[in-house]
């Protein structure tokens, strides 16, 4: 049987995006506060996005390589429960921000995989497509054989170029926990576009359906 995983969207700029995905089953929204972004949103912008949307959505922010001070101003500032980390942070120095923690895993190499289930249980891996330049939100797929290794032992996030076309597969090879979508429902960076999310989460449903 295939279990629908959990779903952030991410990159949400505007809150007709942000209340359309809930509708939809959206668990997580996701706001990107790092500058050279293109989805880049100021904390107070944030807050407002998702201001009116239920209580018991998880409301994510995007960091890299941001100081844990930074981090937890922040946190307060867009009302977040989740700080995703996707830069070369420590992710020990992040323990009192006050918001659970998520940490991207460069996923390489076979070391790599090994090194990620040493992370403590309270760190949820977020497997993406590697580019230490751009940092996410390329459209590049993941390695998901990786990626499913590391699925088998522990709950992740899998993101990386996801789309109605490939979410599918990644599902059935992957089976991970949630998954990160941002690019592959967007008419523009930040601009989500309602058809694409529409047939993402048809095809989530889907996919789920097929084996029940």
């Amino acid at each position: 049987m295939t279990v629908r995983p959990r779903v952030k969207i991410c990159g949400l700029t505007r809150p007709a995006d942000a209340a359309l995905a809930v509708s939809l089953g959206a668990n997580a929204l996701g706001f990107v506060f790092w500058a050279k972004s293109p989805r880049a949103i100021d904390p107070r912008a944030a807050r407002e996005v998702h201001a009116d949307l239920p209580p018991l959505v998880s409301r994510v922010g995007v960091f890299v390589n941001a100081s844990p001070a930074e981090v937890a101003d922040v946190v307060g500032v867009a009302g977040l429960d989740v700080a995703q980390l996707h830069g070369d942070e420590p992710v020990e120095a992040f323990a009192g921000i006050g918001a659970r923690i998520v940490k991207v895993a460069a996923l390489e190499r076979d070391t790599d995989v090994d090194d990620v289930m040493t992370w403590p249980s309270h760190v949820m891996p977020l497997v993406d497509a590697v580019d230490r330049t751009l940092r996410g939100g390329t459209g590049r797929v993941a390695d998901w054989a990786l990626a499913a290794r590391v699925a088998a032992v522990r709950p992740i996030l899998l993101a990386g170029g996801l789309t109605v076309e490939n979410v599918g597969q990644a599902m059935a090879m992957v089976r991970p926990w949630g998954i990160d979508v941002s690019s592959g429902v967007e008419d523009a960076p930040g601009i989500k576009s309602p058809a694409r999310l529409r047939a993402f989460f048809e095809r989530l449903a889907m996919v789920a359906g097929e084996d029940q």
